[in-house]
């Protein structure tokens, strides 16, 4: 199978909401592939953070796909909320999902894309009955609840038996990686074989988003060929 495309979705978690119109215009001209909007309930993890209105912000200001990663107890329930928002790809946690099938399901039937997400200590082995049902698995790579937060580089072993049990399968789905990615370690998840890149602070506060854009697609790109 060819290699799926690299992706770069720069976390508004670590924009200045200050100026978030203009950040999300900054990006978009800077050459990002997705916007990632984390979502956080304070209660499946400890912070708040953004609701569907801010979405729709973003969604007027941007033709980028909306890559919405909810981090909450109760998901079912605001799915439809979201995607209403502009959301193009949700994020479920597995950690949070009683059904998870349904919530996938549920999701695609809303014509958007379904993602699924493992948290660092979370294996594999609890999404592969949905497996051919998602189009992105997000691997956390800290514990969720905090931008800023460094690397856990135990995870890749898991980003490298994930992308060998797609290939194995056949199927087309993306690998998504949040926590901590810069270009000092980029390299090393890609060629363990994610290839859609969530980055916050490397990105925001690089100075020149252009610039760091088009180094991170470039090396992730080495990194992968």
């Amino acid at each position: 199978m060819s290699l799926p495309p690299i992706r770069i979705a720069p976390s508004i978690l670590s924009a200045d909401f200050g100026r978030l119109r203009d950040e999300i215009v900054a990006i978009t001209e800077a050459g990002a592939d997705l916007v990632h909007i984390d979502v956080m309930d304070g209660h499946f993890v400890p912070n708040l953070t953004i609701g569907p209105m801010i979405v729709e912000v973003v969604r007027r200001e941007t033709d980028l796909p909306l890559d919405v990663h909810l981090m909450i107890t109760n998901a079912d329930e605001f799915i439809d909320r979201y995607a209403e928002a502009g959301a193009d790809v949700i994020g479920v946690h597995v950690e949070a999902s009683t059904h998870l099938h349904k919530t996938v399901s549920h999701i695609r039937a809303l014509g958007k894309k379904a993602c699924v997400v493992l948290n660092p200590a979370t294996t594999i082995d609890a999404i592969r009955y949905v497996l051919g049902d998602v189009d992105q698995v997000l691997i956390m790579s800290v514990n969720p609840g905090f931008g800023g937060q460094s690397f856990i580089r135990a995870v890749l072993p898991k980003v490298r038996r994930l992308r060998a049990l797609i290939s194995e399968l056949g199927l087309n789905v993306d690998i998504e990686i949040d926590g901590g990615i810069k270009m000092d370690n980029l390299a090393e998840v890609v060629a363990a074989g994610a290839n859609v890149l969530v980055s916050g602070s490397g990105i925001f506060k690089g100075g020149d988003y252009q610039q760091t854009i088009s180094a991170m697609r470039k090396a992730a790109q080495a990194a992968q060929a």
